[in-house]
């Protein structure tokens, strides 16, 4: 699911964050995480984290998903859904992103 015209109901949006989870690029920590966004005007939105050697150069999977939604011209979010192995909250700088 990368972004549709479809509403998103709670269930679907945690299932379009764990599915696109398996998408995660992370040679280096192997913790695969999901994101998925839904937008005021019903889009969803998802993303990867995506590792790099360089650590500062990872991207987080929320981070992800706000820059797609936002290139699509997407400006508000309405809900947020995240999937990891351990139920871990969003990184703080994805805090302040969102």
């Amino acid at each position: 699911m990368n972004s549709t015209n479809m509403p998103a109901t709670r269930d679907a949006l945690i299932e379009a964050a764990c599915q696109v989870r398996a998408n995660a690029y992370v040679p280096y920590s192997h913790f695969a995480v999901g994101a998925a966004i839904l937008t005021e005007d019903g889009r969803v939105f998802t993303g990867v984290n995506v590792e790099n050697v360089s650590f500062g150069g990872t991207i987080c999977a929320e981070r992800t998903a706000v820059v797609k939604a936002i290139t699509d011209g997407a400006r508000r979010i309405v809900a947020v859904a995240v999937c990891t192995s351990n139920g871990v909250a969003p990184c703080g700088l994805c805090r302040q992103v969102l």
